[in-house]
C-alpha cells in the first residue's frame, strides 16, 4: 500500500509539472499558430496539433455514468503518428485497468484535405521523412514511403469507416481501428481508399456490406459529432485523453506520455481502483494481441527492450510468430491468428 501512495504522489507531482510545460506550450501556440501543421507531429510534445484555433484546457462535458467509476476520451486519428507512438500504453491500460474502466473512442479529423500548407509542410510527400523520423523516437514502426507511393487526400474516410464499425460492435471497431494503423503505418497502404478499409473489416468480423452502408449513411454524422466534441472540448492535438469519473472530476493527458502518466490519471480520480494482474509470457500476451512491436512486447511483459526483439526473433526461429519487417522496424504475428 505504501508504494502505491508513494507512487502516487511522485506521478501526481509529473501530472502538475505537465501541466504547466502544456500552459507554456499553449502560449507559444498562440504566439505563432501558422507554423502548425497536424501531419508535423512534434516528438517533443508527444502530439500531433491542429492549425489554428483558440487554445484553451481541454475538457468534457460529463456523459450519463456507468457501472464503471472512471472513463477514458480518446482523441485520435487513424493516421495520427504520435497516436500509434502510445500504443503500447493503450494496450497496457486495457490489461492492467480494462475491467474497471470504459475507453471512449473519438475521433478528431487530422486531415481533411491538402488545401493549406503550413508548418513546413505543403503535401504529402513533405510528409515521408517526418514520419521516418518519428518512427525513431517512439520506437515504433513506420514507414514514410506511403507519402511518396500512395498518399491519402484526407484522413476522414477511415475515420467515417471507424465510426461505421463502432455501430456494429465497439470491441471490433478497436480491432479495426488497429488493423487499418497497421496497413497505414508499416503496410503503406492508403487507407482513405475502400478496398482496403473492406479488407480490414472482414480482417476483424466486421459485416463489411453494413460498414458500407452506414459509411455512406449515419457514420457521417457521428463523426460530425465527434468533431463538434473535439472542438468544444477544446482538444488541439492528438492524441488527448481525458480522463473523467462520475461526479466531473477530470484530469487531461497531452500526447505521447510514458505509461506512468496515464495510470497515474486513472489513480488520482478512483485511488482504489483495482489493478489486474495478467500474464506476462509471450503465449498469453498474444493470445490477447495478436500482433506485437518489440516496444509492445517490452512494455507488456516488462522485459528490456533489446531482450525482447531477441525473444521475438528466437520464438520466430522456433515457428512460433512470423515477422514482418519494414525499413523503420519490425512487427510479430502469432502464427494462424490472421
Amino acid at each position: 500500500m505504501k508504494i502505491r501512495l508513494d507512487l502516487f504522489i511522485l506521478i501526481t507531482s509529473l501530472l502538475s509539472l505537465t501541466a504547466c510545460q502544456g500552459q507554456s506550450n499553449a502560449k507559444n501556440m498562440n504566439e505563432d499558430k501558422t507554423k502548425n501543421n497536424p501531419l508535423l507531429c512534434d516528438p517533443e510534445t508527444g502530439s500531433c496539433e491542429l492549425p489554428g484555433g483558440e487554445t484553451k484546457e481541454a475538457s468534457i462535458t460529463p456523459s450519463p455514468t456507468t457501472d464503471k467509476k472512471v472513463k477514458l476520451v480518446y482523441f485520435t486519428d487513424p493516421i495520427c503518428s504520435s497516436c500509434w507512438g502510445i500504443e503500447p500504453q493503450l494496450r497496457k491500460i486495457k490489461l492492467e485497468y480494462g475491467d474497471h474502466i470504459d475507453i471512449e473512442y473519438r475521433m478528431g479529423g487530422l486531415l481533411p484535405d491538402w488545401s493549406y500548407n503550413s508548418g513546413g509542410i505543403s503535401g504529402p510527400t513533405d510528409v515521408a521523412g517526418h514520419w521516418d523520423e518519428v518512427s525513431i523516437h517512439y520506437d515504433m514502426p513506420i514507414d514514410g514511403d506511403l507519402w511518396l507511393e500512395d498518399p491519402l487526400d484526407s484522413s476522414y474516410p477511415p475515420s467515417i469507416a471507424f465510426k461505421a464499425a463502432q455501430l456494429q460492435d465497439e470491441a471490433k471497431a478497436q480491432l479495426f481501428m488497429r488493423e487499418i494503423r497497421e496497413m497505414v503505418f508499416l503496410q503503406k497502404k492508403n487507407i482513405a481508399k475502400w478496398e482496403h478499409l473492406a479488407t480490414a473489416a472482414a480482417a476483424v468480423g466486421l459485416n463489411v456490406e453494413q460498414l458500407k452502408t452506414d459509411f455512406d449513411g449515419k457514420a457521417k454524422s457521428l463523426f460530425e459529432e465527434d468533431l463538434k466534441l473535439s472542438r468544444e472540448s477544446g482538444v488541439r492535438g492528438f492524441p488527448t485523453i481525458i480522463v473523467l469519473d462520475n461526479s466531473g472530476r477530470q484530469e487531461v493527458v497531452h500526447g505521447s506520455k510514458p505509461y506512468a502518466f496515464y495510470e497515474m490519471a486513472i489513480l488520482k480520480l478512483d485511488p482504489n481502483i483495482s489493478k489486474n494482474e495478467y500474464s506476462k509470457d509471450p503465449g498469453s500476451l498474444f493470445s490477447t494481441y495478436h500482433t506485437l512491436t518489440a516496444k509492445e512486447y517490452s512494455v507488456l511483459s516488462g522485459t528490456p527492450r533489446v531482450e525482447s526483439e531477441v525473444l521475438l526473433n528466437e520464438l520466430t526461429e522456433k515457428g512460433v510468430l512470423t515477422r514482418s519487417t519494414t525499413k523503420n522496424g519490425s512487427i510479430w504475428v502469432r502464427k494462424n491468428s490472421k
